[in-house]
């Protein structure tokens, strides 16, 4: 939050506890300052000033915990108060309690449109999303005579996340954090996925030899999991990566994955051992230039190994194109070139339909690289 600067007077040296607290802060003490605050409710003596502040100092003491605590017991005390609303969304916000904080934030501005502060926090938040249009929306609407020091540099970072040629990363986690509860109901029923049956096919026409519990598999973008249930029954060991923690809870579940892991699939983290076979069911919708995914995958396969996935069909170009429902799509003729630019060897290409979007099927590739021996 924005408190008013203190005097000279009001330093380290004051007499008076809201002040201290408020130097310890600006001094980058924040558990002292939490201290010093905590004693202040204990004694009955802390106002709605005071107890922002400390909800503020447990969280950037990292108490994250304690601080949303706090700044709900806050907010359960001073009900309808705007600032109340923003010291709880910057709460959930250091929490990484995106979709929450968000709502919070937009409650603030219900109340006081305008305050300053709170479009600030929304738009830092729907950039901790990977929602540059939002985010540029609201500090556009942040008046010049009220923009904090920062605000120049979000709007650049904001500026630079529109002009990537793939979906920001925190904005995939926070889509798909979203719907990690109903995930497999949605996808399964509502959009008739089939890029996990897909790919399972797919390898049994490409894969020579394929027999039970054979093969280390790597499942990109793995979600709750539908994939890794598909392919166990090939697996000799079978890893998941994802960037939702919620969907790798929910794929942890199902007790078929020997490890999970927290990652990106253009950095994929050193292999224990390479794989034989990597897979991707719906995952590089979320990337244009599939160039980096592709290098990285080759540093997970064993010579000889396999990378199968699907993508979303560009029809008109020859490149790739980002779709309405911020999907990318890819061509034919891009995935050849990258494929042959990266060593690959293309062992099936063929058209299918991942998925349907409002009844319509999606067009869509299924691919089968093999890396050079």
């Amino acid at each position: 939050m924005w408190f008013a600067s203190t005097t000279a007077s009001a330093r380290l040296s004051s007499d008076d506890p809201l002040a201290r607290a408020e130097a310890l802060l600006a001094d980058g003490r924040a558990s002292e300052a939490a201290g010093t605050l905590q004693l202040l409710i204990e004694r009955g003596r802390a106002g709605l000033l005071a107890r922002l502040m400390y909800a503020r100092a447990l969280s950037q003491a990292g108490d994250s915990d304690a601080a949303l605590e706090a700044a709900r017991e806050t907010a359960l005390m001073f009900p309808g108060i705007a600032a109340v609303a923003v010291g709880l969304g910057e709460a959930l916000l250091r929490a990484g309690t995106l979709a929450i904080a968000i709502a919070e934030f937009q409650r603030a501005l219900r109340i006081d449109p305008q305050l300053a502060e709170g479009r600030f926090l929304l738009g830092c938040a729907w950039l901790e999303a990977g929602e540059p249009e939002k985010a540029l929306q609201a500090f556009d609407e942040i008046p010049a005579d009220a923009a904090p020091s920062e605000l120049p540099e979000k709007i650049a970072e904001a500026e630079q996340m529109r002009v990537l040629s793939r979906s920001n990363p925190r904005y995939v986690r926070h889509l798909f954090d979203q719907f990690a509860t109903d995930y497999d109901a949605r996808m399964l029923g509502q959009l008739a996925y089939s890029a996990p049956g897909i790919l399972r096919e797919l390898a049994s026409l490409v894969i020579p030899d394929l027999q039970a519990h054979s093969l280390d598999v790597l499942d990109l973008g793995c979600g709750t999991g539908l994939t890794g249930l598909e392919f166990r029954d090939i697996a000799r060991r079978l890893d998941g990566i994802d960037l939702s923690p919620s969907m790798l809870e929910k794929a942890r579940a199902h007790g078929i994955y020997h490890e999970l892991a927290v990652a990106d699939v253009e950095n994929l983290p050193g292999a224990r051992e390479p794989y034989e076979l990597v897979l991707a069911a719906d995952t590089l919708v979320y990337l244009g230039d599939l160039r980096a995914t592709f290098a990285s995958v080759s540093t997970q396969l064993k010579p000889g190994g396999f990378f199968l996935f699907t993508v979303e069909r560009e029809v008109e170009g020859d490149g790739f194109s980002l779709g309405p429902k911020r999907r990318w799509r890819h061509s034919e003729n891009y995935l050849r070139g990258e494929a042959d630019r990266l060593r690959y060897t293309i062992v099936g290409l063929v058209k299918c339909s991942p998925r349907t979007e409002a009844g319509v099927p999606v067009e869509g590739f299924a691919v089968a690289l093999q890396k050079s021996k």
